[in-house]
C-alpha cells in the first residue's frame, strides 16, 4: 500500500505550475470532486486573450500510471475528439498535453458544464447508446500498447491478495468474507472469457457523463482500459431483468448504427460487476494511508461496512449462478 499523499500540492505550487504554462490565474482554485487525482477549476487569462476563460487542471496521482500510459489516455481522447465524439480532451500547451511541475504530472482541460446524465431518461440513454457506438468505433481502430486490460488478475487476484492482508476486516467476519470472496472469484474466472478486447472509456457511469441540449458528453478517461464492449454499457442498466433488457435494447438500437455488438458479451455482465465491487474495496484499501480517504470514507473502517460486503458478495454469488441476461424475453 502506498503511503503517498498530496500534502506537497499546495495552492502556491499549483499557481506556479499554471503560471509556467502561460496562464494568468484571476480566480481562486475550486477543488472538484476527485479522490484519485486532484482536480481544480479556475479562470485565467491567456496571451492574446483579453477575456478570462475557465479551465480545469488535473494533477495525476504519482506512481499510479506511467508517463506512457497517461500519454496513451491523452492520445485516445484526441482521437475521439477528432472523430467528433463528445469527450473533454486535454489541451496541448506548446505541443504537449502532459505537463510536468515539481514532480507532478498534470493536464489542462477546457471547463465544460452540464447536467448529470439521468439513467432513467430514455431519450438521454438512447443518445448515449449512439455516442458509445461512435466511441467504440474509434476504440476498435487500434489497440492500447501501454494501458492495461480488464482482467481476472488485475481486478480480482491482486485485490484478493491485498484484502487478505487488510487488518480493517474484523476477525469474526474474516472466515465468511474470505469464503464468499473466493467463491465469487472462482466463478468469475470461469465466466469471464472475453473474445474481443477494444479500447474503452472504462468507467462509464453517470458521474462521468454530463448532458447538454446537444446530448451527453464524456469526461474523465482516467480509467480507460482494454476490455469487452459491454463494460461501457452495463453500468447504465438498473431494475429487474425486464427493465435491464428494455434499456439495453434501446441503447443497442442506437449503438449498432455505428458499431456491431456481440450478444455473447451479455454473459460477462455479472463477472464485470463482481470485478468492480472487489476492485473498489481493494482501491479503498490501497489509498487508506492518504488522509483524504479516512476523512471521506470513514465507514470503510467499520464492522458494519464489512458485514454489508459479506452480504453483497453473497448476493453477487447468487447472480453469477443465474442464467445471464438475454435480449430474448424470459418465458
Amino acid at each position: 500500500m502506498t503511503t503517498f499523499d498530496y500534502s506537497t500540492l499546495q495552492p502556491d505550487l499549483i499557481l506556479d505550475a499554471l503560471t509556467e504554462q502561460g496562464l494568468d490565474v484571476c480566480s481562486g482554485l475550486l477543488a472538484l470532486n476527485s479522490y484519485e487525482n486532484r482536480v481544480y477549476q479556475f479562470s485565467a487569462y491567456q496571451a492574446g486573450n483579453d477575456r478570462p476563460q475557465k479551465f480545469v487542471a488535473k494533477f495525476y496521482r504519482p506512481q499510479r500510471w506511467t508517463q506512457a500510459q497517461l500519454l496513451e489516455e491523452h492520445q485516445f481522447a484526441a482521437e475521439l475528439a477528432a472523430a467528433d465524439v463528445p469527450v473533454v480532451a486535454p489541451l496541448a500547451v506548446k505541443g504537449n498535453s502532459l505537463l510536468q511541475f515539481a514532480g507532478y504530472s498534470f493536464a489542462l482541460f477546457p471547463s465544460r458544464g452540464g447536467r448529470t446524465l439521468e439513467i432513467d431518461n430514455d431519450e438521454q440513454l438512447a443518445m448515449l447508446g449512439r455516442f458509445l457506438g461512435r466511441l467504440h468505433q474509434v476504440g476498435k481502430a487500434t489497440a492500447f500498447v501501454h494501458r492495461p486490460a480488464f482482467s481476472i488478475d488485475s481486478h480480482l487476484l491482486q485485490s484478493r491478495q491485498l484484502l487478505a492482508e487488510l487488518s480493517l476486516i474484523p476477525g469474526y467476519l474474516r472466515p465468511a468474507f474470505d469464503s464468499v470472496l473466493d467463491q465469487v472469484i472462482a466463478l468469475c474466472a470461469e465466466q469471464y472469457q472475453p473474445t474481443n478486447m477494444i479500447r474503452l472509456h472504462g468507467d462509464c457511469h453517470a458521474g462521468n457523463l454530463f448532458y447538454i441540449e446537444q446530448g451527453p458528453f464524456f469526461v474523465d478517461l482516467d480509467d480507460c482500459r482494454s476490455g469487452p464492449a459491454i463494460q461501457d454499457l452495463w453500468m447504465m442498466l438498473s431494475g429487474d431483468r425486464q427493465q435491464q433488457r428494455d434499456t439495453l435494447e434501446m441503447m443497442l438500437e442506437e449503438y449498432e448504427q455505428y458499431c456491431e455488438f456481440d450478444p455473447a458479451e451479455l454473459k460477462l455482465i455479472e463477472p464485470l460487476r463482481a470485478m468492480r465491487m472487489i476492485h473498489y474495496m481493494a482501491w479503498l484499501a490501497r489509498r487508506w494511508q492518504d488522509p483524504a480517504f479516512p476523512m471521506n470514507f470513514p465507514w470503510f473502517g467499520t464492522d458494519k461496512y464489512w458485514e454489508q460486503q459479506v452480504l453483497a458478495l453473497k448476493e453477487q454469488l447468487f447472480l453469477l449462478q443465474q442464467p445471464p441476461l438475454s435480449l430474448v424475453p424470459d418465458y
